[in-house]
């Protein structure tokens, strides 16, 4: 028994009365008796919703312009297939820092503001919309103070890899925000971009699914698991199926 007269066995047994339903029908003022149906509606716990084509939503024309070339040279086109800008990167990142995860709703984001290791993840205090934001204009600027009054996007080939190449290396100091932090979310969002379902604006006509030999989001691919060494032979599938298809009536 406490000191007021409470003990810990009948504030047990208060909260747990509170919280059941009991033999004679009461219930907890939060819930709720379900019958003949089902609470929810099938397929949409979180749904990935489809990008819609357009212009740009986050990007502005200049900044569009600096992420064209930057993924261009992160992925070039070759013989072996389309480069970032030619399967969608841009707009599949565009759309990405427009919505929650370019406001960073996921993460955590409150200090402390400790230094943190390589290993662990984003550590910005950005957000990753922030970031772009803030880093394509500190490199814009740089370029055209260094480099001949030009922007990135205004740059050859070899001067964009070199500006690329600081950035990831420490060597090019932005203002407000860190080459090695801004350069490592490009990357990866220049891959994700390129390898994503095209449901999300990037991978256009499933280029980089093509290219690996990767089978999607198709049904059933299992007579082609064992079969190591050998080239996957049906077209890949996305999320929201292949533009040949069509439906059978009857």
């Amino acid at each position: 028994m406490s000191d007021d007269g409470v003990s810990r066995r009948h504030l047990l047994l208060g909260v747990a009365a509170g919280a059941v339903v009991t033999a004679g029908g009461v219930t907890s003022p939060h819930a709720r008796t379900i019958e003949g149906e089902v609470p929810w509606a099938p397929g949409e716990a979180d749904a990935p919703t489809p990008v819609e084509p357009g212009p740009y939503a986050f990007f502005t024309p200049e900044e569009a312009a600096f992420v064209e070339a930057a993924v261009a040279r992160i992925i070039p086109a070759d013989e072996l297939g389309p480069g970032a800008r030619e399967a969608g990167c841009p707009f599949f990142i565009d759309r990405q820092l427009a919505g929650a995860y370019g406001r960073a709703e996921r993460m955590y984001m409150q200090g402390p503001w400790a230094k943190g290791d390589k290993t662990q993840g984003y550590q910005s205090r950005l957000t990753p919309a922030l970031l772009y934001r803030t880093a394509i204009k500190a490199i814009d600027d740089h370029c055209r103070a260094s480099l001949g009054k030009k922007s990135f996007a205004q740059l050859g080939p070899a001067d964009q890899d070199k500006v690329l190449s600081n950035l990831e290396d420490g060597k090019l100091a932005l203002d407000g925000a860190e080459g090695p932090t801004f350069f490592k979310l490009l990357l990866q969002n220049t891959q994700e971009g390129y390898f994503a379902d095209p449901l999300y604006g990037g991978n256009k006509d499933m280029a980089a699914w093509k290219m690996i030999g990767f089978p999607g989001a198709r049904y059933d691919y299992r007579d082609f698991v064992g079969k190591h060494g050998q080239r996957y032979p049906l077209p890949p599938v996305a999320i929201r199926g292949r533009a040949d298809w069509t439906v059978q009536s009857g």
